[in-house]
C-alpha cells in the first residue's frame, strides 16, 4: 500500500500534477514540441492552465501531460493517477465495470482510460535481447479465444503443433511467449504459431548466449543453433522439472493471465488482444518477486506515458509493442 503522502495523489490535482512531472520529468521540465530544457518558463496566475509551461524557443506553452496518453482529456488528472495504481495494484487487472464504479466516472470512459493506460505500459523500441550468458530463457505457445476471421486448416497438418506434434486447435488465437527467468516476459500474438514464425521470434529476441527451455514441441526443433544450449522438458512423458531443466515460469505466466482474462475481463475482442498482452508482461517484468512494489510500478508507468497519444478513434486498432 502507498503511505499518506503517496495517497494525496488520489485526491488533489496539484499534488497529482507535481508527481507525475517528477516521474515524466526526473531531470526536470521538457518541451514536448522543441526537446528543449532550458529557456523553460512556469506560468503563474489564474489566466493560465495548472501547470503550463511557456518555452522560450518554439514559444509554445505546454503541460506535463501534452503528447502523452492523458493528453486532452477531461478525467481529472488525480483521477487518472488512481486509475492508474489500481490497474498496476491488481496483479489479474481490473475490469472496467470496476473501475468506473471505484473512480466515480462512466463505463466508457473507464474502458478507454484502461486502454490508454495500457498502451502506456507498452514497451515498443530499444528492448534488448534476454537472456545472457549463463541465463535461462524459457519459451511456450498457448490458445486463447476464437479468431475473428478463423483460418482454414491446412490439409497436411503443418502446424500449428500440440505438444504430441499434431495440428494445433483450429480457429483459435495463438500467443508466443517468452520469459527470462528472473526477469522479464514478452509476448507475441501472431496469426500461426508455426515452426518459421516461433524460431523468428526466438531469433530476434533471445541472445545467443542464453540458454533455452522448452517443451518437445516440434516447433522448436532445429533452433539449437541460435542458443549455447537448447534443453527439452518432456511433458507427454509426466516430466516438468530436470534438474534446472523446466517450462513451469512461463507456463506460470500463461496461467495468471487466462485467469486475467477469464475472471477479470472475460472477453476481449481480438484486435484488442495485443494491449491486453502489454498490460500483462508489464506487471509480470514489474512484479514484487523482483522488488517492486505497487507504487514503483505504478510510477514506472507514468513514466512511459510519453510520446503515446492515444485518441478514442485509433483505440480500435491497436498493434503489441512486440509485433
Amino acid at each position: 500500500m502507498t503511505n499518506n503522502l503517496d495517497k494525496q495523489i488520489f485526491h488533489d490535482d496539484d499534488k497529482a500534477r507535481a508527481w507525475l512531472e517528477a516521474q515524466v520529468w526526473p531531470n526536470g521540465p521538457v518541451c514536448p514540441h522543441c526537446r528543449a530544457v532550458r529557456g523553460l518558463t512556469r506560468m503563474q496566475g489564474l489566466a493560465h492552465r495548472p501547470g503550463a509551461f511557456q518555452c522560450n524557443q518554439c514559444r509554445e506553452q505546454f503541460t506535463v501531460t501534452v503528447g502523452t496518453v492523458f493528453e486532452r482529456s477531461k478525467v481529472p488528472l488525480h483521477t487518472w493517477l488512481h486509475a492508474l495504481y489500481l490497474m498496476n495494484a491488481s496483479k489479474k487487472g481490473i475490469s472496467a465495470h470496476q473501475m468506473h464504479r471505484m473512480i466515480g466516472v462512466t463505463y466508457k470512459t473507464a474502458w478507454f482510460m484502461l486502454h490508454r493506460i495500457r498502451e502506456a505500459m507498452a514497451n515498443r523500441t530499444g528492448l534488448p535481447p534476454m537472456g545472457g550468458e549463463g541465463m535461462v530463457v524459457e519459451a511456450d505457445e498457448t490458445y486463447f479465444g476464437k479468431q475473428a476471421e478463423p483460418k482454414e486448416r491446412a490439409k497436411k497438418r503443418l502446424g500449428p503443433y500440440t505438444k504430441g506434434g499434431y495440428s494445433g486447435p483450429g480457429g483459435k488465437r495463438a500467443i508466443v511467449a517468452l520469459v527470462e527467468r528472473g526477469g522479464s516476459a514478452r509476448t507475441f500474438h501472431v496469426d500461426g504459431a508455426t515452426k518459421a514464425t516461433v524460431q523468428q521470434i526466438i531469433r530476434e529476441n533471445v541472445a545467443p548466449e542464453s540458454r533455452l527451455h522448452t517443451d518437445e514441441s516440434p516447433l522448436y526443433g532445429g533452433i539449437d543453433g541460435h542458443v549455447t544450449e537448447h534443453e527439452t522438458i518432456k511433458h507427454t512423458a509426466g516430466e516438468y522439472v530436470r534438474g534446472d531443466v523446466t517450462t513451469n515460469h512461463v507456463e506460470g505466466y500463461f496461467s495468471v493471465f487466462k485467469r486475467g482474462m477469464k475472471g477479470i475481463y472475460q472477453h476481449c475482442s481480438e484486435k484488442h488482444l495485443p494491449r491486453y498482452l502489454a498490460e500483462f508482461d508489464f506487471r509480470f517484468s514489474n512484479r514484487a518477486a523482483l522488488g517492486v512494489d505497487d507504487m514503483t510500478r505504478t510510477a514506472k508507468a507514468a513514466a512511459g506515458i510519453v510520446g503515446k497519444r492515444l485518441t478514442y478513434r485509433r483505440t480500435g486498432s491497436a498493434a503489441h509493442p512486440n509485433t
